[in-house]
């Protein structure tokens, strides 16, 4: 039997037969296409094992080889084995080479290739969250349109609800415009985009939310308080089978939210966290903790114990808790059980609000006029000029009262 090692690319693949028997190969250039995969796998029946790199095509191929019935082995290039720092050529031909011979060393760590679709799951999320950043970058571009001539509108989001018809009155159609005001139908086509986007972006979440409610998981992690959906699919569809963790630590350094370990001799030093895997999901359960801190009681405790009081370590305390954030959901993935807060706290913190914060929310702001002469942070610190508090200074061992600024 032969093994038949593939070095993927976006228009051509090299194809490297190798026979673990007699140690020789021989090589074949194909097209990364579905039907020459179909057709390499018709053809060659002494194949019993295809090996790739994990990259974009291995997840259709992987599916082409399920149906076939031929076995297939997706590698990490994040692994040591990937070093190739002493090599004085590099080719197609010697990467697909160096993967054969890996696979028969059994230097190659197997990465998990998911269903089609959590895969098209895990590409609509990331979708979600390009459409975000165009609406925020085409905000910032308008504010910057308004800037520039010299014109005030609200800040906040303020700017794009009640602030909203005040931005409109600004704008003409391109055909209307004379040479001075080109900005005029600048600012009328970034609206249109606008609009058309955060239509799309609400079409995304109502297509999210429907396929939320329909999954268990997404539905059991959001018992968590402080956890909502978007991140409770996130986290579903990063995870997929919490079996093929073998404990909490595998699970986090998957995440890539462990630290960088350097150990020689007595020196043994722990760096920065590794930020291996998804970069969205580890952004997400950091947002995540940081809001938990208002909602949930065990986050609040578990932070403050990191911490210990001192300011220099909130940081990590922040990541620390997006770490145990991650484990916990894992674990009630992998159990089927929901957010129990009497596993974490004792009893007579779990009487108080079932683990829950009282959160002082601001009241409301009334409805004011959509456009202001004044910024409000300016009438903010003329109001409240000759009511500034008096500070205190420590000069050597005395303690006096400044005078009331001016």
């Amino acid at each position: 039997m032969v093994t038949c090692a593939i070095d993927l690319g976006k228009f051509n693949s090299v194809c490297c037969f190798f026979d673990p028997a007699t140690q020789k190969h021989q090589f074949e250039t194909i097209a990364t296409k579905r039907s020459h995969i179909e057709n390499l796998l018709n053809t060659r029946g002494d194949i019993d094992l295809i090996v790739m790199e994990a990259c974009g095509p291995s997840g259709w191929i992987n599916d082409i080889c399920e149906e076939k019935g031929v076995k297939t082995l997706v590698c990490s290039t994040n692994e040591e084995a990937w070093n190739w720092k002493a090599t004085k050529r590099k080719t197609d031909r010697d990467d697909a080479l160096k993967l054969a011979e890996m696979s028969l060393l059994r230097r190659l760590v197997p990465v998990h290739v998911p269903k089609p679709r959590v895969r098209q799951q895990r590409a609509f999320i990331k979708y979600r969250k390009s459409v975000d950043q165009d609406i925020n970058r085409l905000k910032n571009s308008i504010r910057s349109i308004f800037a520039n001539q010299g014109i005030e509108i609200d800040t906040g989001e303020r700017a794009w609800n009640t602030g909203r018809v005040h931005i409109n009155s600004f704008r003409k159609p391109i055909e209307e415009c004379g040479r001075d005001e080109l900005w005029r139908g600048q600012l009328d086509m970034q609206l249109s985009r606008l609009d058309d986007l955060v239509v799309k972006l609400e079409s995304l979440e109502t297509k999210l939310d429907e396929f939320a409610a329909e999954h268990p998981d997404i539905v059991r992690l959001m018992t968590i308080p402080g956890v909502g959906r978007k991140t409770a699919e996130a986290l579903v569809a990063a995870i997929d089978n919490p079996h093929r963790f073998k404990n909490a630590r595998h699970l986090s350094s998957y995440l890539g939210l462990t630290p960088k370990q350097h150990q020689s001799g007595e020196i043994d030093r722990n760096g920065r966290i590794s930020k291996r895997g998804s970069k969205l999901l580890r952004t997400m359960l950091l947002q995540c903790a940081w809001s938990s801190l208002r909602y949930n009681r065990w986050s609040k405790k578990t932070y403050d114990r990191i911490t210990g009081g001192s300011k220099t370590r909130r940081k990590k305390a922040g990541i620390a808790l997006a770490r145990k954030i991650g484990v916990i959901a894992w674990a009630m993935m992998r159990d089927q059980t929901n957010w129990d807060a009497s596993k974490l706290l004792s009893d007579e913190e779990t009487k108080q609000d079932d683990g829950k914060l009282k959160v002082k929310r601001k009241p409301p702001k009334p409805p004011g006029p959509v456009y202001s002469e004044e910024s409000s942070r300016a009438a903010h610190r003329r109001k409240h000029l000759s009511t500034k508090p008096k500070r205190q200074t420590r000069t050597g061992n005395r303690r006096t009262q400044t005078s009331q600024l001016n």
